[in-house]
């Protein structure tokens, strides 16, 4: 297992993203979250495809804080089922792998 990882989610405009993203680095449950947007969002929602455009939010921190992560955005969120995705970062450089670290210890 990674000892660091990227989590993403969207939402639907930029200042819930921006919200989503000062709540989680405000709670040191991440060191850093960067926002995209928009991006266009094809997918199926009750029976339907949907298309929509969103803000995309990326979150940076060790693995051991997911789960804090992932509760903060869903009692953040809108949605009804928000997107929670981690992918594991395998490597990358021992200055900013340790400025995560850091960032999220608590104080």
């Amino acid at each position: 297992m990674a000892r660091h990882i990227i989590v993403l989610t969207t939402t639907d405009t930029a200042e819930r993203a921006a919200d989503l993203a000062r709540a989680a680095v405000a709670a040191r449950a991440t060191a850093c979250a960067q926002i995209d947007g928009p991006i266009r969002s094809v997918y199926w929602w009750e029976g339907a495809v949907q298309e929509e455009l969103e803000w995309r939010v990326s979150y940076k921190l060790p693995a051991e804080k997911y789960e804090e992560l992932e509760q903060l955005i869903k009692r953040v969120h809108t949605y009804e089922t928000p997107e929670i995705v981690s992918m594991d970062v395998p490597r990358g450089s021992a200055e900013y792998l340790g400025w995560l670290d850091t960032e999220t210890a608590p104080r």
